[in-house]
């Protein structure tokens, strides 16, 4: 009994390691910045999207507000224009890797390092400068992941608020759900490639707005 209970804690444990990029374990990811100012800070994933992410940027630019793209490699031809229109209204952009292959956390080594270069090369031709900023797919970590992190001297970011977006949430519901988590320096995960993501960016921005809050800008 004693051992099989102390098998559940480890699998829970490495479960947990692997699964929450907060557990810090594999990878030493900033998930929140450390301030007291009410400032909070937007990043989306899974991007560029010839049709959502045009209205996400325009809807930063009417708010004069920054955000973070992690994109994926593959995306990136034929949209090059949109990441040079991110890097020229000053947003960030950043590694989401180039396949974002569902069984991307189970690459070996070499293949891990390939895609993770081959998204940065992607980005650095579409916009004239490399990024180190890393969100691994899925926000999973494991030891490859870890080495090939270490290996290209990149910066994992993670997130404070996950807005489940993906999961079909109405934008009201998301909207009161940052609402209720916001805390100064808090890191806010968003899609850009869903439908109505302009639409649930604006009232994300405007739930921060009430609450005191201002979108503030990462730094590499």
């Amino acid at each position: 009994m004693i051992i099989a209970l102390a098998a559940a804690a480890i699998l829970a444990f490495l479960f947990y390691a692997s699964y929450s990029i907060k557990s810090q374990v594999y990878v030493k990811a900033l998930c929140r910045v450390k301030t007291a100012e009410k400032v909070v800070y937007l990043t989306f994933d899974d991007g560029p999207d010839a049709e959502q992410t045009p209205q996400v940027l325009d809807v930063l630019k009417r708010n004069n507000a920054k955000a973070t793209f992690f994109c994926i490699g593959s995306r990136i031809a034929g949209n090059e224009a949109l990441l040079k229109r991110m890097a020229d209204e000053g947003h960030q952009i950043g590694i989401h890797s180039f396949s974002h292959a569902n069984g991307f956390p189970l690459f070996g080594r070499g293949r891990m390092l390939a895609d993770i270069r081959r998204c940065q090369q992607a980005i650095e031709q579409a916009t004239g400068s490399t990024t180190t900023l890393f969100r691994p797919p899925f926000g999973v970590t494991n030891p490859t992941i870890g080495k090939a992190v270490k290996n290209l001297n990149l910066k994992t970011i993670g997130w404070t608020i996950r807005t489940y977006d993906t999961n079909g949430a109405n934008n009201a519901k998301i909207a009161r759900r940052i609402s209720r988590q916001l805390r100064p320096g808090a890191i806010i995960l968003l899609h850009d490639r869903l439908p109505q993501s302009a639409e649930r960016l604006q009232m994300v921005i405007e739930a921060v707005k009430v609450a005191g809050y201002e979108v503030g800008r990462l730094e590499n």
